[in-house]
């Protein structure tokens, strides 16, 4: 039973983006598995893991590979997402990370999504995706309120420090000079990460993977997995996929009942994008902001959102319980209201776009690449906590090569046994409880 509304999880129902209208990138030809098949590695799901994985596996290991999507590649969250090439795969806080790994550990661990970008960025530069029109470098925490501005300092400090990297404190005149005026506080500033189109990145990597020699199905939805001595047989409607090994990368679109060895490890979570119509440069010139760098602010329960390189304006939020329609135009109506009261001289600015997407949490608040408990044979990655457009290429790689016998080299938070949450059955009612928190804490802390 799914923990959110079920047109959520439709593979028949697209989500009503504007990557959607503007994907420079055709959807690759990835016909239903309608056949009895094998190979040494079956994937499930098409978005940025699978796909980095089944890349990886066919080029760099030589391992055949299918990919079974239920919809069409990167029609989940790969698709819909903000996209925010960029660091923070994780919720546990940094000090967090080494008072339990150490700081060599949690060094390495950041260095790992310094390298997802990177990675993301080479790829593109040897022609081998499609990012799409890709913003300013950077990235900026804006404080919400004036006392978060001292913690964000103090931030900027922590990670000079413990990560050697040039974290920048902005004040909010230094950020409208470089065309980032609202009516936040100041920020934090991170000299890497940018902005793309995730689904013609997605598509494009699609690409990049059956010109590597890998076979993607599209509406091929995997209704059963089955064991059969040291081979693994999954079943689709049409079709079914005997393997060697098998990669769950179906994230905060994992249906539970599939894999009994996942089930109530992950809590899937809405999150939700508006998007402007295209803003003049009257409109531009009177809020201040022409800045295409990638910004979101201190809250707990976090806004994100960049000018995108057409002067449209993206404007993306945590939040909702069920996925049904009034919940959705709740969240929507308190979209606008936030978007509004950042950008005054916006306030009559219309919106074309709204939809939504699951990205996906982890009980210990850490990515996961594994193997999969009690399960032979089978791996997984999962867990980006809403940054997954870097990450989950990267743990694409990695789990291709745990995969296929090799040591990924993982730091030590990412190499964890993802742990089951308390009482799983219950996580929607820990969901509400905490969003009641973050938004107390939000408003008056």
């Amino acid at each position: 039973m799914s923990l959110y509304s079920s047109t959520l999880l439709d593979p028949h129902v697209k989500a009503p983006s504007w990557w959607e209208e503007s994907a420079s990138v055709h959807p690759p030809a990835c016909p239903a598995l309608e056949e009895d098949a094998f190979c040494d590695a079956a994937v499930i799901g098409g978005g940025y893991t699978g796909l980095s994985a089944a890349l990886h596996l066919q080029r760099d290991h030589h391992l055949s590979v299918r990919v079974l999507e239920a919809g069409q590649p990167g029609w989940g969250a790969s698709g819909r997402n903000g996209g925010f090439c960029c660091i923070g795969g994780a919720k546990l806080s940094y000090q967090a990370m080494i008072d339990r790994f150490g700081l060599e550990e949690t060094q390495g661990f950041f260095k790992v999504q310094q390298e997802a970008i990177e990675t993301v960025a080479a790829m593109a530069e040897q022609g081998l995706v499609n990012l799409g029109a890709s913003g300013q470098v950077g990235e900026i925490c804006l404080a919400h309120r004036p006392r978060r501005a001292a913690g964000l300092q103090q931030e900027a400090e922590f990670l000079r420090h413990t990560f050697g990297i040039e974290a920048e404190w902005k004040s909010p005149e230094q950020l409208a000079e470089e065309g980032m005026r609202s009516s936040l506080h100041g920020g934090l500033f991170l000299p890497f990460g940018f902005g793309l189109h995730p689904l013609t990145y997605a598509r494009s990597l699609a690409r990049a993977a059956q010109q590597c020699g890998a076979t993607l199905h599209g509406d091929s939805e995997v209704i059963a997995w089955s064991r059969e001595g040291k081979h693994h047989r999954l079943h689709t409607s049409r079709g079914t996929l005997r393997a060697k090994r098998v990669i769950l990368a179906t994230n905060g679109y994992s249906r539970e009942a599939l894999v009994p060895a996942q089930a109530g490890r992950l809590l899937p979570v809405l999150s939700n994008i508006l998007v402007t119509r295209q803003l003049s440069e009257e409109e531009l010139q009177a809020q201040g902001w022409s800045s295409t760098r990638l910004a979101y602010d201190s809250r707990d329960l976090l806004h994100y959102f960049r000018l995108l390189p057409n002067g449209r304006f993206l404007f993306g939020g945590r939040g909702g319980v069920s996925g049904t329609a009034a919940d959705v135009a709740r969240q929507r109506a308190w979209m606008e209201r936030c978007f509004r009261s950042f950008f005054p001289a916006w306030g009559e600015v219309g919106f074309t776009h709204f939809w939504n997407g699951l990205a996906c949490l982890a009980a210990d608040r850490l990515p996961h690449v594994a193997e999969l408990p009690d399960t032979p044979g089978a791996f997984t990655a999962f867990a980006y906590h809403g940054n997954g457009v870097a990450l989950a290429t990267w743990a694409g790689r990695a789990v291709a090569a745990l995969a296929a016998g090799k040591d990924p080299q993982l730091p030590a938070p990412l190499r964890q046994v993802p742990p089951r949450f308390f009482l799983p059955a219950l996580r929607l009612h820990y969901l509400r409880a905490a969003y009641l928190g973050y938004r107390l804490r939000d408003e008056y802390f």
